[in-house]
């Protein structure tokens, strides 16, 4: 995404500004939060593979020059986004017991699950450092702060609904959007959200931009629902199979348990062969079940940018911004 190379050199500057006035260690504590970071190895060397997007801070930038204000004076906003998306992955992969991450070992898997949740609670505390840096009123702070805080008890919310619906039998499409709402829609609002009040101070206008980070969440997260059992494995990364295989409560395979009792039976499989998978495919394709989410997909999609026609933004800044949303969508299915 070259557009978006202007703001990257100062973002990753504001990141290690705030790493640089907490840590001075070289190989100490701050090592696992820099692995984490996707800036160093294990060793403490360069690491210079591709880690993270940064979507999150990227958008945050790309709203607040949106909604008419200057980026770089939302540099901490969108450091600090970064910082918590950050923390919300090093607990992430504990809980759910995942071993790689960005193509490498997670940091519990080297340093152990004890060092790892406190690296994830350095890694949050930092994200509120991080708005230390803000040059704005105290007000405009205190508002800040709040929706900051509003922000990190949704995202706990949405991970609590994604343990427990992995032993819930039943899940409801209502009860899925909710937790889609927590997981990996509210960031994104609150990017959106925090952009737009640095960048013109304006409640009502950053609300807007708040509704449009969510619907264009939600539609992302059932974008990539579609690709787990319909994307090409060389574009996605990831086997087909494996939303199937690990019975992740997508919402393709909701409304298929919900439509289909041949589709629930099966599901009281212990383990699915590769002709399970295949079958299960073809029972979903059967019920209309892509075609529905591609439906879900788009009502979410449509609504996101009904709301951003709302803020009024300039063609040179819609412009931006929707070059940015094409590329979260630029995955086929």
């Amino acid at each position: 995404m070259q557009t978006s190379q202007r703001y990257f050199t100062e973002l990753d500057a504001t990141l290690k500004r705030v790493f640089r006035e907490q840590f001075h260690d070289e190989q100490g504590f701050g090592l696992m939060l820099r692995y984490a970071m996707g800036w160093v190895n294990e060793d403490d060397t360069p690491y210079h593979k591709p880690g993270g997007k940064r979507l999150r801070p990227l958008f945050l930038l790309l709203c607040a020059e949106a909604s008419g204000g200057n980026w770089t004076s939302a540099l901490p906003a969108a450091a600090s986004v970064e910082l918590l998306h950050n923390f919300s992955l090093i607990h992430d992969d504990i809980q759910d017991s995942s071993d790689i991450r960005h193509g490498r070992a997670t940091v519990w898997r080297v340093w152990g699950i004890a060092n790892a949740i406190n690296a994830g609670d350095a890694m949050f505390t930092l994200a509120y450092r991080a708005l230390e840096l803000l040059d704005i009123s105290p007000a405009l702070l205190i508002k800040i702060l709040r929706i900051f805080n509003i922000t990190n008890v949704e995202l706990t919310r949405g991970q609590h609904l994604d343990m427990r619906f992995e032993k819930q039998h039943s899940v409801s499409l209502e009860e899925y959007v909710s937790m889609i709402k927590g997981k990996s829609a509210a960031l994104l609002a609150t990017s959106a959200q925090l952009g737009a009040l640095i960048g013109c101070g304006d409640e009502e206008i950053a609300n807007f931009y708040s509704e449009f980070g969510l619907n264009l969440g939600i539609a992302f997260q059932i974008h990539d629902d579609i690709l787990g059992i319909w994307g090409d494995a060389s574009v996605t990364g990831k086997s087909t199979a494996t939303d199937i295989v690990s019975r992740k409560k997508s919402l393709p395979i909701l409304f298929g348990l919900e439509k289909s009792v041949e589709l629930a039976t099966l599901y009281q499989k212990d383990v699915f062969s590769e002709d399970d998978v295949n079958y299960i495919v073809g029972l979903l394709n059967t019920i209309g079940a892509k075609e529905y989410a591609i439906e879900q997909e788009k009502a979410y999609y449509d609504r996101a940018m009904l709301v951003l026609e709302k803020t009024s933004p300039s063609i040179e800044a819609k412009d931006g911004l929707m070059t940015f949303v094409d590329f979260l969508f630029d995955r086929n299915y």
